[in-house]
């Protein structure tokens, strides 16, 4: 009963149920995608899997139109990162931060070009904005890389370790979504990219289950 309270508690927030629909489109293209490639007696059940990941990846999108100001909000806060100790890892975090701010303008501009509130070619400003994302996920393989050096604490080194993995699955995807030509875009099955994403997102449901675990814990020991 514990568990289900804590699922219907994360699901109230926005991160929480932006993590289940992340996971649920990917484990639908993931199991879609074997499912129409190898399996064609059930390729019409694997289709239907693939409308559905879809439909829950444009469900993203749409709810990504209102994540400017937060993240705005985030990257002031965050600034020229004077309380990092390390120039390195500052100066990763802060173009990490830039990338991601300019992410979510060009994937809006995208989205009202495909809804043809605005007349111009989408697939420009589609392939711009993966191409910011992929630059953050690659600053954000280097920040833990770095970090990785300077720390020993055990528990933060497995916390870089988990982020480097999520994001190396992530980048996986963001650069097989780039324009044909680039390394390895365009190359990858449905299944494959259904299986990057999907351990991406349980690696990121992990991390935020455990985090709030952590925060329990303090917040117990100094009750």
């Amino acid at each position: 009963m514990a568990s289900l309270s804590g699922l219907a508690s994360a699901l109230e927030s926005y991160r929480g149920r932006d993590r289940l629909i992340r996971v649920l489109g990917y484990c639908c293209q993931l199991v879609g995608g074997v499912l129409v490639e190898q399996c064609p007696a059930r390729s019409e059940v694997g289709t239907r899997l693939l409308v559905v990941s879809t439909q829950l990846s444009h469900c993203r999108t749409i709810l990504r139109l209102f994540d400017d100001l937060a993240m705005f909000v985030y990257t002031k806060q965050y600034g020229l990162g004077a309380q990092e100790e390390d120039a390195f890892v500052r100066w990763v975090s802060v173009l990490g931060n830039l990338a991601d701010q300019l992410y979510y303008p060009c994937e809006h501009v995208a989205w009202a070009a495909d809804t043809r509130v605005l007349h111009v070619d989408s697939s420009r400003w589609w392939t711009l904005s993966t191409a910011l994302w992929a630059l953050s996920l690659l600053l954000g393989v280097a920040s833990p890389l770095a970090r990785g050096k300077r720390r020993a604490i055990e528990v933060q080194m497995q916390s870089e370790m988990l982020s480097l993995l999520s994001n190396l699955a992530d980048l996986a995807n963001a650069v097989h979504w780039l324009p044909r030509g680039v390394l390895w875009a365009g190359r990858f099955p449905l299944w494959l990219v259904g299986l990057m994403g999907t351990v991406s997102s349980l690696l990121n449901i992990y991390q935020a289950v455990r985090a709030g675990g952590q925060a329990e814990a303090a917040t117990s020991d100094t009750a």
